[in-house]
């Protein structure tokens, strides 16, 4: 809703029509939602229209969003309708709105009241992007500024990977099954670049089919992706869309990138007709390979204690980092493959397992090849675990005590002038008469410092004072030493995410009459923590002084709770689509294998070899690179996880629960389980007649 930057006072303005007076009054909430409020006042027919209206509202009425009309309709008028003075004139059409529960109203308002409130400002443009120092590139941002572009960033490389991966086994796989007819063809008289073109015609035409029905599947799935909050609200289907760029680049990008894998999954046919029966064991790996996966930590290293000012810095920075280490394990993995092998073929006489083993150790890369999706997967998994679960451990406890979150206090928020008011006392009375009403404080200005320490660097402010006997009302905030008539309570107010029951405020050297006469600069009042009855003093102290913010705890968490959640959501969405994608690629990669020597593996039948010895054989190759690589993608995961908190939070890593590791175990068993059911395949692919030479 970029509409509503509209205030921003860095804003260009336009001198051909008529100024409309501006106010946003938020942050507002209504049981821990946020609500967006803008106040306007035409001061002429020319005077602009925000988006999703079709004219502005006059004094003494009201547009609201339909999500808020529905809750002004639904809920009793002393819990939210009566906040805002008017009738409801209408709604504010989709086009202003960033979800279907979005919770906004627009307020007509007189020009000559408006322009006296605080905050009011006249405009003569709708803002329809960022102010122009935040365009694009918003310094101090973090994750707060534009935290869905850095989290999406990163979400869409850890899915990138593990696809491609899968891409390319599948069509190994089917390439492997063409092999012998590519061969045949070269036998009589096809040249090289024949095959090559026909192999890229049925990979190309096979991947464009599967692209379309992609896109169709989207189509089909948007209304049901629409509804899932992943940013705490839900999207109009007709935000989900792909630009043109993007449509291309998969309709070209997908076909292209299954004809150079079919490409280099032939290359041996194209070398020679005997390509398929004539294979050179490949060159061994070398330590170097390491080097990008080290090199992809060393970036995140690097930049603890260096985080990019803007958003679009971190996002190269750890969007880099990350996509760099995900590759660096791909091509490390068959370095750590052969080092593995050699290491069990040292200590191992077993027939399977020293046939496994040196079969590995010829062809590390085949090896590693069958388990590098579900490597990619186990280290995303491990990292967004890691990382959300650190967060929650962190910001969790934002929506307060079960005692604090009973609790409603009216006053200025952040760089705010404090408030001084004078209380009338049928607002007092109001207040008291509110169904769950449990107590009432009133802090007053300190204008002498009473209480104040200036030795004390900690202590910048006077506190606030408060009558003892108010605070004995409200022993959640603390108490007074015994005897005294007034209390020197923190003078940023009482609201707190923790209970402050055991606290013995100091006392102030004044009486409580003459405290009790200095203006108002804070309401504290508790209830039986009833949605009800906090509303309602929410409502009434909105009501009686419109100038000033009514926030309970749970608003102070909402914002970052809401994105918690929207994070939570994506890393379901990461667990669920890697995962899945990681077992077909282990279950097609073990099955292209297999087809891939199922002529060795015939030989060894006919020369008298158990299947039960081949069995074993196929399943030690998969499994040895899969539990060795998994072990270090773990542990990269958390490596790579605790230098991104650290760097963007400062937070320290938290070890993930029991859950966590119980996932990796299943999944691991999975695996297992996804290898040995391919293990049947290897009677049926062994038979005498796949011993003839091709």
């Amino acid at each position: 809703m970029l509409w509503a930057n509209t205030g921003a006072a860095s804003r260009t303005e336009s001198a051909d029509v008529d100024p409309l007076w501006w106010r946003d009054h938020t942050p507002e909430y209504y049981d821990g939602r946020e609500l967006l409020l803008i106040d306007v006042a035409a001061t002429g027919p020319t005077s602009p229209v925000p988006p999703g209206l079709t004219r502005l509202p006059a004094a003494g009425e009201y547009y609201a969003s339909p999500a808020l009309a529905k809750l002004i309709r639904e809920r009793p008028a002393d819990q939210l309708a009566d906040r805002f003075p008017g009738r409801l004139a209408g709604e504010i059409g989709d086009a202003a709105l960033a979800s279907p529960d979005s919770l906004v109203l627009v307020s007509g308002q007189d020009p000559g009241a408006l322009a006296a409130r605080p905050g009011a400002r006249q405009v003569t443009t709708i803002a329809t992007a960022l102010p122009e120092r935040c365009a694009g590139d918003c310094p101090g941002a973090g994750t707060r500024g534009d935290a869905m572009t850095l989290i999406l960033s990163v979400v869409a490389g850890a899915l990138l990977f593990p696809v491609v991966v899968f891409i390319g086994t599948a069509t190994r796989l089917s390439a492997a099954t063409r092999e012998q007819r590519y061969a045949a063809m070269r036998l009589v008289g096809a040249t090289p670049r024949q095959i090559t073109l026909i192999a890229a015609a049925e990979s190309t035409l096979a991947a464009a089919v599967g692209t379309v029905l992609g896109f169709l599947l989207f189509l089909l799935l948007r209304p049901l992706v629409a509804t899932v909050p992943f940013t705490g609200d839900r999207f109009f289907v007709e935000d989900l869309i792909l630009t043109t760029p993007q449509v291309l680049a998969v309709l070209l990008g997908v076909p292209l990138a299954a004809a150079v894998a079919a490409r280099l999954a032939l290359r041996r046919v194209t070398v020679s007709p005997l390509g398929v029966s004539r294979r050179a064991t490949p060159e061994p790996p070398t330590a170097w390979r390491l080097a990008p996966l080290l090199g992809g930590l060393a970036e995140l290293a690097w930049f603890v204690g260096r985080r990019p000012e803007t958003t679009n810095g971190q996002t190269a920075a750890y969007l880099t980092g990350f996509l760099v280490i995900m590759l660096g394990l791909v091509i490390a993995g068959p370095w750590l493959t052969m080092a593995a092998a050699r290491a069990v073929a040292a200590r191992t006489g077993r027939p399977a397992t020293l046939i496994a083993v040196r079969r590995l150790a010829d062809d590390p890369r085949a090896g590693f090849r069958s388990v590098a999706g579900l490597v990619l997967a186990l280290f995303v998994t491990t990292a967004t675990v890691a990382i959300i679960g650190t967060i929650d451990t962190n910001r969790g406890t934002l929506s307060g005590d079960p005692q604090t979150r009973t609790a409603v206090e009216l006053g200025a928020m952040g760089d705010e002038p404090p408030m001084a008011v004078s209380v009338p006392e049928p607002v007092l009375a109001e207040l008291r008469a509110v169904p769950g009403f449990e107590g009432l404080a009133l802090a007053h200005a300190n204008p002498d410092g009473l209480g104040h320490d200036p030795a004390d660097p900690g202590d910048r402010w006077a506190p606030l004072l408060t009558v003892c006997t108010d605070l004995a009302q409200v022993p959640v905030v603390g108490h007074c030493a015994p005897g005294a008539a007034v209390a020197a309570v923190p003078a940023y107010g009482f609201l707190s995410l923790t209970t402050r029951q055991a606290t013995q405020w100091p006392s102030a050297p004044i009486t409580a009459e003459a405290a009790a006469g200095l203006p108002v600069q804070s309401i504290y009042v508790t209830t039986d923590g009833s949605t009800a009855a906090r509303e309602r003093v929410r409502t009434i102290l909105s009501r009686a002084f419109p100038d000033q913010h009514a926030r309970m705890v749970q608003d102070w968490g909402s914002a970052q709770q809401k994105q918690l959640a929207g994070w939570r959501q994506l890393a379901d969405v990461v667990l669920l689509t890697t995962l899945p994608i990681a077992g077909c690629s282990l279950a097609v990669s073990v099955v292209a294998g297999l087809s891939d020597r199922r002529r060795p593996f015939a030989m060894l039948r006919l020369t008298g070899a158990p299947l039960r010895l081949l069995q074993r054989v196929v399943g030690l190759e998969s499994t040895l690179p899969l539990l060795v690589v998994s072990v270090i993608a773990i542990g990269t995961g958390f490596g790579a996880a605790a230098m991104f908190l650290k760097s963007q939070m400062h937070y320290d890593l938290v070890s993930p629960g029991a859950a966590f590791f119980a996932l990796v175990l299943l999944g691991l068993a999975a695996s297992l389980g996804i290898i040995a059911s391919t293990l049947p395949l290897l009677k049926r692919i062994t038979g005498p007649e796949a011993a003839r030479n091709g």
